[in-house]
């Protein structure tokens, strides 16, 4: 995989003037954020501000590593409440006027901070990128609401999106196709591909450290709604009904949430709790163990804007089962090839393929190779050159198309 940030990328960057200056704003910095912002700092000179330094929703440990671009944290912590929302927004401002950025690009429309930036960009009158992973099926979408959001896309010149659905979401919300490039939703493929293999060189020693079984299917996600765990429990627990004894898989789910005691009662209720484990919430540095052990990966969510884990999961060499709720499903799951999409509210159907791909006679070392050739095209390079292409066309705009009620809706509903 072409993944390190030793990998030339001058080619992603030939047709931007020699130091151009970009500003690429995310909520917080989590693995995959160094590994997308390394990336393109190696072809033009990239600040990153992330809002806050930790929240409430993602418990991972703060990550180092900004090898390539200067990273810029606004504040220690995201409070959610509107004190902090206008500071943060306040930040953003001083960030940029010290950056003097040439293209700003910003994570949505919904972030304080990214809507602290349009403004900065409206104000001074630089080019904004939008970097979105929406789909038009992902929520409920309402009129006024869609209407708004049309504005603000309008405002900026050019988007960086995950797959195609997503540009299709775009395009709908008036950014027209020649302006939206795929790259945003990548991982550091390099780094799951060569620690799954190393822990496979030492998989029995590792399997008894994290008393992982023999064979198992393995889940990684909150402990929400939308994750669908009770269907997959459920349907893991038809499996063991069907599959013929010998060849029974565990389930392995890692994660933690407020349904965490719900989903173990309903484990008990299904006498599944010998067979099903929760080794909790894992960090980064973890995670290469449960993934490199594991024989297939399991993403069942109801609605997902995208689905990193499932890059992790294929840049692991792991067959997938996906959700054709996942934005990433269309893009990344080749059905018959490195696994299969599925119904999330269909039990049986998640059952019947736990049972297909799971039988001693299914290919999965040719699911497993397709897996990790398929998401080579998705790594850390790709945002780069998306990232560039669309900064190159932001350029040419330099302009935004911002009038008296855009700037109106900015005011607004940057004061909420």
């Amino acid at each position: 995989m072409n993944d390190s940030l030793t990998m030339p990328t001058a080619q992603a960057g030939k047709d931007l003037p020699v130091k151009t200056r970009v500003a690429v704003l995310f909520h917080r910095f989590g693995p995959y954020h160094h590994a997308r912002l390394n990336a393109a700092g190696l072809v033009m000179p990239v600040w990153g501000l992330e809002a806050c330094a930790a929240e409430d929703i993602y418990a991972w440990t703060k990550v180092e590593g900004a090898a390539a671009f200067t990273r810029v944290t606004l504040t220690d912590r995201d409070t959610g409440d509107a004190e902090w929302k206008r500071q943060v927004q306040n930040k953003v401002w001083q960030a940029l006027d010290e950056i003097k950025p040439q293209v700003v690009v910003v994570n949505g429309w919904v972030f304080p901070d990214a809507l602290g930036a349009l403004k900065w960009c409206v104000a001074r009158r630089i080019p904004a990128v939008v970097m979105s992973e929406s789909t038009e099926w992902d929520h409920t979408r309402t009129f006024w609401k869609e209407w708004v959001k049309g504005r603000l896309v309008k405002i900026c010149a050019a988007g960086l999106v995950g797959g195609n659905a997503h540009v299709d979401y775009l395009a709908q919300l008036g950014l027209t196709r020649d302006r939206i490039f795929l790259g945003y939703d990548i991982v550091d493929n390099l780094y799951f591909q060569s620690e799954a293999k190393k822990i496979r060189s030492t998989a029995t020693e590792v399997r008894q450290q994290f008393k992982l079984p023999e064979k198992y299917f393995l889940a990684s996600a909150r402990f929400i709604e939308k994750k669908n765990l009770f269907g997959l429990i459920k349907a893991y627990a038809k499996y063991r009904q069907q599959a013929a004894q010998k060849k029974v898989w565990d389930l392995v789910l890692l994660g933690d949430g407020p349904l965490k005691p719900a989903l173990q009662q309903l484990i008990s209720e299904l006498g599944i709790g010998t067979c099903v484990h929760l080794p909790g919430f894992k960090q980064y540095a973890e995670l290469p163990a449960y993934f490199g052990l594991a024989g297939v990966f399991i993403h069942a969510s109801t609605t997902e804007q995208w689905g990193l884990v499932v890059n992790e999961a294929m840049a692991s060499g792991l067959p997938i089962l996906v959700s054709d709720r996942c934005g990433c499903a269309a893009d990344l799951v080749l059905p018959g090839e490195n696994g299969f999409q599925f119904n999330p509210a269909n039990i049986d159907e998640i059952t019947q393929l736990m049972v297909k791909i799971s039988a001693e006679d299914f290919p999965l070392p040719a699911f497993s190779a397709a897996s990790e050739r398929i998401i080579s095209a998705w790594g850390p390079q790709r945002f780069a050159k998306g990232l560039c292409d669309a900064v190159a066309v932001a350029l040419k705009t330099p302009h935004p198309n911002a009038g008296f009620i855009d700037r109106m809706l900015l005011r607004l509903l940057g004061s909420r």
